[in-house]
């Protein structure tokens, strides 16, 4: 059995935004670990719209606050997507260059502090976006973008030797996951397509090595 304190950090698609269970894939992921007879406490970060350039500012605090030395923790991080959302202006959030020192600054800092994995940016239904985000305030999200940073991101996991699983690829063409945003918004899956991802977070070696 292992006993361990996790904070997830990062964005909506983090918190689970439109999973009518409030789990969101963290919370599953968890549950289903605890069923096996694992002891984990998990701290959901995530917040809604923020990009890499927001969590970095915020995550060493809150993470300090919850994961004290006296026992075991660890950190999950999971952002990008809102990095490359096109505002109502036409331009990028973040650029691609910008998103990658963040990562590189956050990752780098969190490795030498705390065990760290980086779950990768997911795909997202092109077919209903622009996603209106609050009045007058829209995005447009793309895969294809995500695709191109995934791949900046991946370098970079393999520069800092840090765990990073890529799931934009096996999401796109997983029929399931397509179905998920019948519920969702676009971006925003709904409960089943959260569960695809624990799925798949559980069964990676990366988490695996945590806790078998």
């Amino acid at each position: 059995m292992t006993t361990l304190r996790i904070c997830f950090v990062g964005d909506s698609l983090t918190n689970g935004t439109n999973d009518e269970e409030f789990q969101g894939w963290p919370g599953r992921l968890c549950a289903a670990e605890c069923a096996r007879g694992h002891e984990l406490t998990h701290y959901n970060l995530g917040v809604r719209a923020e990009t890499s350039e927001q969590i970095e500012k915020r995550w060493r605090a809150e993470c300090e606050s919850r994961l004290l030395d006296i026992h075991p923790g660890a950190l999950v991080f999971s952002f990008g997507v809102n990095d490359m959302a096109i505002e109502n202006s036409g331009q990028v959030r973040v650029s691609r260059q910008r998103s990658l020192e963040m990562a590189k600054r956050m990752l780098g800092q969190a490795q030498q502090w705390k065990p760290t994995l980086w779950i990768g940016p997911v795909p997202v239904d092109e077919t209903q976006q622009p996603f209106n985000s609050a009045p007058g305030v829209a995005y447009h999200f793309s895969t294809g973008r995500m695709a191109e940073l995934c791949q900046d991101y991946e370098a970079l996991a393999a520069e800092l030797g840090i765990p990073y699983l890529k799931l934009i690829q096996t999401l796109a063409a997983e029929k399931d996951w397509q179905e998920s945003f019948r519920q969702g918004d676009g971006v925003h899956p709904g409960g089943a397509g959260y569960q695809l991802m624990a799925d798949r977070i559980s069964a990676w070696s990366g988490w695996r090595d945590w806790l078998d």
